[in-house]
């Protein structure tokens, strides 16, 4: 059995788990094993063990997921990207006991999320983020109507024009992180009261123009997965190329920007 670290850009896929007619991380990473003959796709519905650490959204990215199967001893990190596409790279591995699975083992998450907020207070971003932190019932931020109850550690920084929101817990109801940070950005800009965040928390259900919608998925980050038994080696080879791609698409990012920014400048009237 071994764990891997996976690294993707969420925004070409439509989410992390395996579907029938669509794009997925899950996917690629499956169609991948079955081209290096490490499992059977059309024998198989999934590699031996496999479990991976989470589902993440449609459009949500990681650095920090982990899968977790069974594999020859040459399935390395490097070996994966050879088969992966470009945006999803696999950039460390650990040995992993038998029993280990991805999902049931991890103990922590951590998730970031860049929210564009170049009005917000930071000050009242703090203070709804410190309200959240703790153990809550989380019905009204999430779809789900089991296991609504977590304790969360939330934190914000202002980065220039960003809030920087921090959430951690030993795991999430669907939509969770997404609408939690709606929340906070709702209350840093003025859209809601502070005293908002307790009716949130409260026990009756908020719907319509009170309930709290989720955050777009796209600048959410799937940081880290913490397994306290396990010790993950970078694979030095897949890292950099790893890094590199992704550099690459920071690049493309920026130069976009620009591009569009000069648009936005000609039909606001800025140039004549």
């Amino acid at each position: 059995m071994r764990a891997f670290r996976i690294a993707y850009d969420g925004r070409p896929f439509y989410g992390f788990q395996r579907q029938p007619s669509v794009p997925t991380v899950e996917n690629a990473l499956f169609d991948a094993l079955d081209r290096l003959g490490a499992f059977d796709a059309a024998a198989d519905r999934k590699p031996p063990g496999y479990a991976a650490a989470g589902r993440t959204d449609a459009g949500v990215s990681a650095f920090g997921q982990t899968v977790g199967f069974d594999c020859p001893e040459w399935c390395t990190p490097r070996a994966l990207n050879a088969e992966l596409p470009a945006d999803v790279r696999a950039w460390a591995a650990a040995d992993a006991p038998e029993s280990f699975h991805a999902t049931h083992d991890a103990v922590r998450r951590e998730y970031v999320y860049d929210r564009y907020a170049p009005d917000a207070d930071p000050a009242l971003a703090r203070r709804a983020a410190d309200a959240l932190s703790g153990e809550h019932d989380f019905h009204n931020l999430t779809g789900d109507d089991v296991g609504t109850v977590r304790e969360l550690s939330v934190t914000v920084e202002p980065d220039g024009e960003f809030l920087v929101v921090h959430v951690a817990a030993g795991g999430f109801p669907y939509e969770l992180v997404r609408r939690l940070v709606s929340l906070v950005h709702g209350v840093a800009v003025g859209e809601r009261s502070p005293d908002a965040v307790e009716d949130v928390l409260g026990p009756e259900p908020l719907t319509g123009p009170d309930g709290v919608p989720a955050a777009p998925p796209e600048p959410l980050l799937l940081e880290r997965v913490v397994y306290p038994d396990l010790t993950f080696e970078r694979d030095p080879q897949a890292a950099e190329s790893a890094a590199e791609i992704f550099e690459s698409r920071r690049r493309d990012g920026l130069v976009r920007a620009r591009v569009t920014g000069r648009i936005r400048a000609g039909v606001g009237g800025d140039e004549g």
